[in-house]
């Protein structure tokens, strides 16, 4: 890890920017954007760095980065200077804004271009209501912690509700149907701790849909088939079972959900899961098709 992942909350903070041209009004811009007192200056002296929470250099003379460089570190004040990486503490990720959601991708100065590929991928994929989502959740976060208060029966709660028609009413538009239904889920109270088994048909880990390897980060077990590469099941989470699949799968799965587990069974596309489902339904057990 070349640098450490972190964000920072700048609301009425002093933010310095140094320079001026196109590139230092967009870090202009992006810092108040985050709620920061911006101090701007095309002159660097020390004074500028006082109470500064973060500072940015931009199209300034090279003698002024590099001063303002040596003095913020100097001060411990991250600092990031526009396309000269030997003179940063800090670097500027790409970011996907869904506040409250924030997504970041850095190449660590290797390859901006790569990671703002990588984000606009990224962001064709994921719905722009997807903050609308977590803006539920958290209004709804004391309620769902006084119903759940085991943590694992919340996180299995919550996955239900990102997963299923809570999530998609929300994508929809319709904010109001969306609480009823997590509202619903809240209601069902212990039996909502009943597990539940998503089937992801992908044998190979650039196959799968981002809600598919967001499970596998979650899941309590992975049960999975030869034909599935090694790539895919290591995205499992350390703490899950991994459980390769043999003639009694559907028995195992249905003992699983029994247990309260989230369950992700993965296999090749050629794969029939009926007979698997069917024994979840008579169990009584909730089965989702993941794309």
């Amino acid at each position: 890890m070349d640098f450490f992942p972190v964000f920072l909350d700048l609301r009425r903070r002093i933010v310095l920017v140094l320079g001026e041209g196109p590139a230092a009004a967009r870090k202009v811009a992006l810092a108040r954007r985050a709620g920061a007192e911006v101090r701007t200056a095309t002159v660097f002296s020390p004074a500028l760095l006082d109470g500064a929470s973060l500072a940015f250099g931009a199209e300034a003379a090279e003698a002024d980065l590099a001063a303002l460089a040596a003095a913020a570190a100097a001060r411990g004040v991250p600092v990031n200077v526009v396309d000269r990486p030997e003179l940063c503490t800090a670097i500027m990720p790409a970011f996907v804004d869904r506040a409250p959601i924030m997504i970041a991708i850095s190449s660590g100065g290797a390859a901006p271009v790569l990671a703002r590929l990588i984000r606009s991928r990224i962001a064709a994929m994921l719905s722009p209501r997807i903050g609308r989502l977590a803006a539920l959740a958290a209004k709804l976060r004391a309620e769902t912690v006084r119903r759940f208060p085991e943590i694992g029966a919340r996180r299995r709660m919550l996955e239900l509700a990102f997963t299923g028609t809570v999530a998609e009413r929300v994508f929809a538009g319709d904010e109001e149907g969306a609480e009823a239904d997590y509202r619903a889920l809240l209601a069902r109270g212990a039996e909502a701790q009943a597990g539940a088994v998503f089937f992801v048909h992908a044998a190979e880990a650039d196959l799968l849909t981002l809600r598919a390897a967001r499970l596998l980060g979650s899941a309590d077990a992975v049960v999975h088939g030869p034909a599935v590469g090694a790539d895919v099941v290591d995205l499992a989470r350390l703490e899950a079972d991994r459980i390769v699949a043999g003639p009694d799968v559907a028995e195992r799965l249905v003992a699983l959900g029994r247990a309260g587990k989230l369950v992700v069974r993965v296999g090749a596309a050629t794969e029939d899961h009926a007979r698997e489902r069917a024994a979840l339904a008579a169990a009584g057990i909730e089965s989702v098709a993941v794309p």
